[in-house]
């Protein structure tokens, strides 16, 4: 049933305060279970797909009020995806006041969408809010469970605009003021959202309820790395646009990558042949890192397991993200970002 005959069939006019936009991917059934999920409540559904080459845009055009296939001739990000499909919702549904993204991967929970309403009509100041996000299947792979253990923060207003991700509920008239996401920016483009919402002076929330399951699928080392060097992209990419502001967004971590992933290492080995090996004794420290790492999880409430989990692919981590920033750096000086996918 198509978007306009949902909503007649539900003998209600689509004049809803949220619309919702839902980028993919060749994301296949994943796709089939998110939009399902939207079916049956009253505001309108837009799919943006970025060059599937499986049956997304079929598949989404029964299930959804509008599908938005982007040009290829420009380059595909989620930043340009959500932006485009932010513009077809408001041209078509112009007294929308909220959008809600959501990735293809992901099933938003049933409340989930009233909650967020509700929270930002009685918070005027908060411009943005997103909820508790729950990895589907953590028990599948030891990368499943790292993302399961990422998700985990508490609910309460976000200091650190770092903390959201693509998933959140925001106020249409500040995502249009602002210029959307920007879409230069391949990898946390909806964190250096969040700075710029800060910075213009809104609040940031997390609500204490729940918001999705999120389905990483992924099973190999490979895919694992992957996302790190882009997490390390992302990195440098938003210290160069605001590492030097007034919330200072991803310096620390940006000198933590250079320090540990690349600075460190490079020193010991470097300095080998003339300390006759001593130098090597450098690489101690990453002992030490690796026990503050181990006990900040702990403290955080993972079991001695998850916290070691954590640890180990924390510290593998620093190397990926020192490779994602110097592909950063590369892709800086030549003006050009390309997309960098794990899935």
């Amino acid at each position: 049933m198509a978007g306009s005959e949902r909503h007649a069939a539900a003998g209600r006019a689509p004049s809803p305060a949220t619309g919702v936009v839902v980028i993919g991917r060749n994301e296949g059934a994943r796709l089939a279970a998110c939009l399902q999920a939207l079916r049956g409540q009253p505001r309108p559904v837009v799919y943006v797909d970025s060059g599937s080459r499986d049956d997304s845009v079929a598949l989404a055009r029964g299930l959804c009020d509008a599908v938005l296939p982007l040009d290829p001739a420009r380059p595909f990000s989620a930043a340009r995806a959500r932006n485009e499909g932010a513009a077809l919702l408001h041209a078509r549904w112009p007294g929308l006041r909220h959008v809600q993204f959501l990735d293809g991967d992901c099933i938003v929970d049933p409340a989930w969408l009233d909650a967020a309403e509700a929270a930002l009509d009685a918070e005027p100041g908060c411009a943005l809010v997103v909820g508790h996000l729950r990895e589907r299947h953590p028990e599948a792979s030891p990368y499943n469970r790292l993302c399961a253990l990422e998700w985990h923060s508490p609910a309460g207003r976000l200091e650190r605009p770092g903390q959201i991700g693509g998933l959140m509920m925001v106020r249409l008239a500040v995502f249009e003021l602002l210029g959307g996401f920007r879409t230069e920016v391949i990898a946390g483009e909806d964190s250096e959202f969040g700075v710029r919402v800060a910075l213009a002076g809104h609040h940031l929330r997390k609500l204490d309820a729940a918001m999705a399951t999120h389905d990483a699928d992924m099973h190999r080392f490979g895919q694992w790395w992957t996302r790190a060097v882009r997490a390390g992209h992302a990195i440098g990419q938003r210290a160069h646009l605001h590492g030097r502001g007034p919330l200072q967004d991803c310096a620390r971590e940006r000198a933590s990558t250079w320090a540990w992933g690349l600075a460190l290492p490079a020193a010991a080995l470097a300095l080998a042949p003339a300390s006759r090996g001593v130098s090597l004794a450098l690489l101690a420290a990453y002992g030490l890192l690796a026990w503050r790492i181990y006990r900040h999880r702990r403290g955080q409430g993972d079991s001695a397991g998850d916290a070691w989990l954590y640890t180990r692919f924390n510290l593998l981590a620093k190397f990926a993200n020192a490779w994602g920033l110097l592909k950063f750096q590369a892709n800086q000086a030549r003006g050009h970002y390309r997309l960098i996918e794990y899935k």
